[in-house]
């Protein structure tokens, strides 16, 4: 058997008015997910344990069957091993966002999606600018990028900056959680103002304006931690003997590097609605033909939650329904070797309030002889009665790699 698990990221959602107050996946045309839901076995997964923010870093990890009080270190220090940065002992690292302010409120978290060359540029300008022996900014994809701070102290109350669009900036900077920690606490608060004086008049950012987008005027670090103590998926499960992932998201990619499988890079992925769907199946199945296991995961439905658009959102939804999972089962149905196909959100992303939440999702597994159960299609309402129940913990996991 092969598993190949379906992320769309944030794809779960509230009832919406519009939509008769209908979720969007209920609303949604997804022939491909309705069908497999009702050829297969389905129930809602809990991706956020008590006590953790809903952040992707936290359901990702949760949906591979992670214990998270065990591994998690925050969403830095993934990222910094997609970057292909090794932190050393002592070394904290942040997620670092290029964020645009107006006025004195964040106007939105990714400086209007400012392109990858663009922020490249800005993130080597303040690198030269504010970096040396104990603080280095390295560069990433989009407005998402790392900051390593040698001797940082990881206990930070930080807020992420997708959580507060038009909230006022300053009451949100980062505060210690305990005295060792203010030091380092002043110093992130003071790159953070120091980034707003150096950005402002930055050409990249004048071009920017001229063109009618939003400036990349500050940088927004958060979600410390050092380097996390994870095995490998294969020492877990010995289904899985090699795996790969394939992410536009530098935090995904850095889950799996530390998950034990090989990232496969896809040209014209963008982690938004113009991502290259097609670029990303042909891998998948071509991954799968050597692989065990393959982690697919489509950023485009969280980015258009975090935005508030709804529409936006139904089409990512649809897209993610007959360019990803149709082409998938239409493909691996009628393999000598079957395949297992997971879908599933990690957590909801409702657009009416911009960020992510921590109800359990929706999940469907199905593969070649599965007994389905009487669920008829795949949303958030209907997977309460599938036969999995409410699954916690690595409940998911071992669900789907024991499908034999």
């Amino acid at each position: 058997m092969k598993y190949i698990i379906i992320l769309g990221d944030g794809m779960a959602d509230w009832p919406v008015g519009f939509f008769q107050n209908k979720t969007l996946l209920q609303h949604a045309d997804i022939p491909y997910m309705d069908m497999l839901a009702r050829m297969g076995k389905n129930g809602l997964l809990a991706t956020v344990p008590d006590g953790f923010h809903p952040g992707s870093e936290v359901a990702n990890l949760a949906v591979l069957g992670y214990d998270l009080p065990k591994v998690y270190e925050g969403r830095g220090p993934l990222e910094a091993a997609s970057i292909g940065v090794d932190l050393k002992p002592g070394e904290m690292a942040m997620r670092c966002n290029l964020i645009c302010i107006e006025g004195e409120n964040i106007r939105n978290h990714s400086a209007g999606h400012i392109s990858s060359g663009e922020a490249g540029e800005l993130i080597r300008f303040l690198d030269e600018k504010l970096g040396g022996d104990n603080v280095k900014f390295y560069a990433g994809v989009s407005y998402r990028h790392l900051l390593v701070v040698r001797g940082g102290n990881k206990n930070l109350d930080c807020t992420p900056p997708h959580d507060v669009p038009l909230k006022p900036f300053r009451p949100l900077m980062v505060k210690a959680r305990e005295p060792g920690a203010e030091g380092t606490a002043r110093l992130i608060n003071g790159l953070i103002l120091e980034s707003r004086e150096l950005l402002k008049d930055h050409p990249v950012n004048r071009k920017r304006i001229a063109r009618g987008k939003d400036p990349a005027n500050s940088i927004w670090p958060w979600s410390p931690g050092y380097r996390p103590a994870m095995a490998p998926l294969s020492a877990t499960y010995p289904q899985i003997k090699s795996g790969a992932v394939i992410s536009a998201v530098d935090l995904i990619n850095g889950i799996g590097y530390y998950a034990g499988l090989r990232r496969i890079d896809v040209e014209g992925a963008t982690g938004l609605y113009d991502t290259n769907y097609e670029n990303k199946v042909n891998a998948a199945l071509e991954a799968l033909r050597t692989d065990d296991f393959v982690y697919l995961h489509i950023e485009a439905s969280d980015e258009a939650g975090h935005e508030g658009d709804a529409m936006l959102k139904l089409k990512t939804i649809e897209n993610l329904d007959s360019r990803v999972v149709g082409p998938i089962y239409e493909a691996v149905k009628e393999w000598d070797e079957p395949v297992a196909i997971a879908v599933l959100p990690d957590h909801p992303t409702p657009c009416e309030i911009r960020t992510h939440t921590g109800e359990p999702v929706p999940f469907l597994i199905w593969y070649p002889g599965i007994e389905a159960d009487a669920v008829q299609t795949f949303d958030e309402v209907a997977a309460r009665n599938g036969a999995y129940g409410l699954l916690k913990e690595d409940g998911f996991m071992k669900a789907f790699v024991n499908s034999e």
